[in-house]
């Protein structure tokens, strides 16, 4: 298309939210008319399946259960036993920050809290981290720091840290079901730290979740729910992130706010007036409506570095899945990948113009620089001005050189606007899943993995059981065999690998570049 052409396309394309200064601009798409004309019923139906879902229906089969996070923004529209819940929740939130902040609520052995300690795996914590990220305010009221992983390193790291303030840290533990692995470990590893100090871990601590009798954090300061109808990846609204943001001074209601007002806009039965509807349309004209091509997300403000990691979960979690609605192998995904801009001009950028045609990019443009004015560093040029230069002049690189982009403009990054970019790929996810036919809110293959990984732990306590009631060495084979594993040798040798490097009494003895070779011991002496 010649420059005029385009630039009616922008124009036929371009949505705006004039309330929230959001635009869209899906016309370096290339899509045809006789595609959306062809989509029409498939629109039509994902409309009515998101209505569907907003009064309440069956939306997640395998687990039979609600999908109500558009709730938590207006209650108004939740099943009416939910409403009250949902506004007493908000309620209590909100009068235990505000304890924290006057130091009412406080550890025994500081005047207030200083510093958050939010443990949490997934959904749990990447919605916490990229609301931080980009919210935070410069001096704010709390401190936070996550510790969203089972690795040791990664624990001591955040808890060195901590260290001279771990008496004045309020810890967060965020479990759904209250036995996920790499929260328990966390929080576990977190109260040892504790006890080390001798303080005591349940005077700082409050649970989010729906712990069971067992894993119970009894005597904690406070309990706050994760609803079952509340999917990991989209419970920022929730108390999942509605806590930890409102302690750090983050508005929360401004946030539930610009979510709300999204929440209206992507319900309109009408394509061209749904910026979500026109998101999943873009999605479903890039890869055939098969995820044929990878989203890029460069969002050109610092503020947004994390959302495209957050929009990793909440899109691949959501669509990656091997079986649609009527039971057919159709193996539907969409991966996402990014990093900020103008950062990725001396990245991957130059594999986007000249490398492999395999993607299109989401482009995340904020209008306002900064808050006060800005010096010139050239005449009549602001630092401002050239990442909207790089922002611009990247997008136009690329759509020369056929790759596609979408491009979403807000005013400025704060909480009002958040809100509104969650809310936003939250429904376009929904409507993008009907289009293509597949439960969006179950998650087989996440569950799939940590039953591996139980199995491992298993045939772990297994092989230690036989090593140390034997005096001498062990071939892999003749271990496997006692240990019930049968013909999985790699799957034996790679435990006792991890096991002899972090000094757990177990020794490999032999040739380490060739594994068939070892035999393996267990010395006691040499153990921890």
């Amino acid at each position: 298309m010649n420059p005029q052409e385009l630039w009616q396309r922008y124009q036929d394309w371009l949505y705006f939210h004039k309330d929230l200064g959001l635009y869209l601009d899906i016309s370096r798409m290339r899509f045809s008319e006789s595609l959306v004309e062809s989509l029409k019923p498939k629109f039509a139906r994902a409309f009515k399946d998101m209505d569907a879902l907003e009064r309440g229906g069956i939306a997640n089969p395998d687990e039979n259960r609600m999908v109500g996070h558009y709730w938590l923004r207006n209650p108004d529209i939740a099943p009416l036993e939910l409403k009250k819940q949902i506004i007493e929740n908000l309620d209590s939130i909100e009068e235990f920050v505000k304890k924290v902040h006057e130091g009412t609520i406080r550890s025994p052995e500081a005047q207030k809290f200083t510093d958050i300690l939010s443990i949490g795996i997934g959904g749990s914590a990447l919605g916490p981290e990229f609301v931080a990220e980009a919210l935070s305010p410069d001096k704010p009221p709390l401190r936070v720091h996550f510790i969203d992983n089972t690795d040791p390193a990664g624990i001591d790291r955040i808890l060195k840290r901590l260290h001279d303030r771990l008496n004045s840290t309020l810890v967060i533990v965020i479990s759904k079901s209250g036995g996920t692995p790499e929260t328990r470990n966390a929080m576990l590893e977190v109260k040892h730290a504790y006890e080390q100090q001798g303080l005591n871990f349940l005077a700082h601590a409050v649970a989010i979740s729906k712990i069971s009798e067992l894993e119970r954090i009894e005597g904690c300061l406070a309990e706050f729910p994760m609803f079952d109808w509340v999917g990991g990846r989209t419970s920022e609204m929730s108390s999942v992130g509605l806590l930890s943001a409102s302690l750090m001074g983050i508005d929360a209601r401004a946030l539930l706010a610009g979510a709300k007002e999204m929440d209206i806009a992507t319900r309109v039965p009408d394509l061209k007036r749904n910026p979500a509807a026109l998101l999943a349309l873009a999605w479903y004209a890039a890869g055939n409506g098969k995820g044929e091509k990878d989203m890029v997300v460069l969002p050109y403000k610092d503020a947004l570095l994390l959302f495209s990691r957050y929009l990793q979960q909440l899109v691949m979690e959501s669509l990656g899945k091997a079986k649609d609605l009527d039971g057919n192998t159709v193996h539907q995904g969409l991966a996402v990948y990014g990093n900020k801009g103008s950062t990725d001009q001396h990245a991957f950028v130059q594999q986007l113009r000249d490398g492999l045609a395999n993607f299109f990019v989401t482009f995340i443009e904020v209008l306002e620089d900064r808050t006060g004015p800005s010096i010139e560093v050239k005449p009549e040029v602001t630092s401002g001005d050239f990442l909207s230069g790089f922002l611009q002049g990247t997008r136009h690189a690329l759509y020369e050189n056929s790759r596609d982009s979408i491009t979403v403009t807000i005013a400025r990054v704060d909480a009002r606007s958040v809100g509104a970019l969650i809310a936003l790929y939250e429904r376009a996810v929904g409507l993008y899943a009907s289009l293509i036919n597949i439960n969006a809110y179950h998650q087989p293959g996440v569950e799939a993995g940590k039953k591996a990984a139980e199995a491992l732990l298993v045939l772990q306590r297994k092989i230690l059981t036989v090593l140390k009631n034997t005096d001498q060495p062990q071939k892999l084979e003749a271990l496997a065999q006692k240990a019930d594993a049968g013909d999985r040798i790699e799957d034996v040798y790679k435990i006792l690998r991890h096991l002899a490097a972090n000094r757990r009494g177990v020794e490999l003895h032999g040739d380490l570049a060739k594994p068939g070779s070892l035999t393996a011991s267990f010395n006691r002496a040499a153990s921890g």
